[in-house]
């Protein structure tokens, strides 16, 4: 497959193989968010953005596996590192009781394993002055051990924003705002409290500012004369700088800094979670290096292919034991190819790839001018399209399918495009054409409603 020539080719989608996979599969799995039957032919050619399913068919992933795939398939350069690396049994270790090593010296490493992703991740975060990085398997464990450092630094409730998402273990679903379906009927954690997540001007001037005490919904709670909440007991503030789930909206500016100043009046430590806009997605290495706000914690997975908790020493807690894993640190290829994506995301300037093609995506959706879209936002390669009408959505989903686009949504009408970070000028403009008319195919299918709410 030639990444400079290779366009997307469908018969049919889903085909005979990729259903019969999905059934075979559904006989032994529990209900999940399977959002179609896509089945990857991993033995078939794969590059860059396309890849190839059970029956055939050449697809151009803008999906990039819900941003856990941030160089596509087969990047040659991590490919050909992983091809030299030498796998040993177990490659998964009780990380957090053992160290590794796979090469002399540790700093200089060609094989790094946990200990130099470590180090990477403290280098990216030295502008926030972290130190410090405790390892786990996923996203959801990351948010975890995030919030549980700032309980153990001290207070008992938390401040989560509406639309927010951050995993699906019992701490990070007392999290989430982002559907009932992922909450209800499960206990959680008590002390946390909601507050809106204003992304435009609309909803930053009529949603977050107040005639209150403190001028904004959370000042006035923790207001000492006048608020309801002590603001000794608040041991964290935790948003994604970008909402994925939520909509991909991005927070305003003006909230951030508003937030910043919570943080430094009350000594208040601020969670970013960039599971998903962390890792070069959004044209910054962190979501949050686009706001002035200083975070506390980062919280990253995904693109970064294992899960972190990145702080400050002063933040973690002292006691031994009192974080720990058997499988956290203990992946030596989740690891490996973390801290490859790293070096490749810093050595091939991705991250100006990122604001480039981001913008041309963006533009050329805009400049389509489709029907049913209301707004086009996002920074970066971390693109929401929001349409109309929920139905809508779904509609330009399946019909960007059966063209070859692998497209995902998110919020309540928003299409999520989520190309690998080295995407070229030609693949999204591949990418939009296939987009317009998934759009227009739509537009002819959807019988006309009345506007639901959000996004």
């Amino acid at each position: 497959m030639d990444r400079d020539t290779v366009e997307p080719s469908v018969e049919t989608m889903p085909g005979p193989r990729a259903e019969k996979w999905a059934d075979y599969h559904h006989q032994f799995s529990a209900p999940s968010t399977y959002v179609y039957d896509f089945v990857w032919d991993t033995s078939a050619p794969a590059t860059g953005p396309f890849c190839t399913d059970v029956d055939g068919n050449v697809l151009l992933d803008f999906t990039s596996h819900v941003a856990a795939a941030p160089l596509g398939y087969n990047n040659p350069t991590l490919r050909k590192k992983l091809d030299e690396f030498d796998l040993p049994d177990p490659t998964k270790i009780a990380g957090q009781d053992f160290y590794v090593s796979s090469d002399w010296p540790p700093e200089d490493s060609d094989q790094p394993g946990p200990t130099e992703l470590m180090d990477r991740l403290t280098d990216l975060t030295s502008h926030y002055d972290m130190d410090t990085v405790f390892l786990s398997n996923s996203g959801a464990e990351a948010v975890e051990n995030a919030i549980k450092i700032c309980y153990t630094r001290g207070g008992h409730r938390g401040v989560t924003t509406e639309g927010a998402f951050h995993g699906r273990t019992l701490g990070a679903l007392s999290l989430n705002r982002s559907k009932t379906v992922q909450r209800k009927g499960y206990p959680e954690i008590p002390g946390v409290i909601s507050i809106p997540y204003p992304s435009t001007d609309e909803a930053y001037e009529q949603r977050w500012q107040t005639d209150g005490p403190g001028g904004n919904v959370l000042a006035d709670k923790l207001h000492p004369k006048q608020g309801v909440i002590d603001a000794d007991e608040l041991a964290y503030v935790i948003l994604e700088p970008v909402q994925g789930e939520g909509g991909y909206r991005p927070a305003h500016p003006e909230f951030a800094r508003d937030l910043q100043a919570l943080r430094e009046r009350y000594d208040v430590a601020v969670i970013a979670d960039e599971i998903q806009s962390g890792m070069g997605r959004t044209g910054k290495m962190w979501g949050v290096d686009h706001l002035d706000l200083t975070p506390d914690v980062i919280t990253s997975a995904k693109g970064l292919r294992v899960g972190a908790t990145i702080s400050r020493s002063d933040v973690f807690p002292e006691e031994t034991g009192r974080i720990s894993s058997t499988w956290g640190a203990g992946d030596l290829l989740a690891s490996f190819q973390g801290a490859l994506t790293i070096d490749i995301i810093q050595e091939q300037n991705l991250l100006e790839n990122v604001q480039a093609r981001g913008r041309q995506l963006r533009e050329t959706v805009v400049d389509a001018n489709l029907p049913g879209v209301t707004d086009v936002r996002g920074p970066g390669l971390m693109i929401g399209v929001e349409f109309d009408e929920k139905e809508r959505r779904e509609a330009v989903v399946k019909a960007a399918l059966e063209r070859g686009l692998l497209t995902l949504g998110c919020g309540h009408r928003t299409v999520r495009l989520l190309p690998p970070l080295d995407v070229t000028e030609r693949e999204i403009d591949i990418a939009a054409d296939l987009f317009e008319a998934a759009a227009e195919a739509a537009d002819r299918s959807v019988t006309p409603a009345a506007t639901d709410g959000g996004q």
